[in-house]
């Protein structure tokens, strides 16, 4: 079994920063890509940003320029740095990961959800 735990959410003024970990633990033999998906009221889960165990990343137009993801491979740890963040990024935020349990066999797994959310 697998798990994965996020952390970092919380309330922010416009303009102001968070940043998101997500560490995976478990029967993990390695970890191929790991995201963070965001889920606003009446809207549907969206990608926000995605990061491949080479470190190629992928994001979302809404958030180019303003957030950055990471990872720590050896720890298997991703982050999201959320910089100048608007009420629009509002949302529930999960991490998502693509786990190998062993090797050719992959497990597309989710975190819990954390809250983020951007008001005066």
């Amino acid at each position: 079994q697998v798990q994965l735990v996020e952390s970092g959410g919380g309330l922010v003024q416009p303009g102001g920063s968070l940043r998101l970990s997500c560490a995976a633990s478990g029967s993990i033999f390695s970890i191929r890509a790991m995201g963070w998906y965001r889920q606003a009221p009446g809207k549907e889960r969206e990608l926000v940003a995605s990061i491949t165990s080479g470190g190629i990343t992928n994001y979302a137009d809404s958030v180019k320029g303003r957030f950055t993801i990471s990872r720590d491979n050896a720890k298997n740890t991703a982050y999201l740095q959320m910089n100048s963040l608007k009420p629009e990024d509002t949302a529930v935020y999960y991490c998502n990961a693509e786990v190998l349990i062993v090797s050719s066999i992959m497990i597309n797994y989710w975190g819990q959800g954390t809250q983020v959310t951007v008001s005066s």
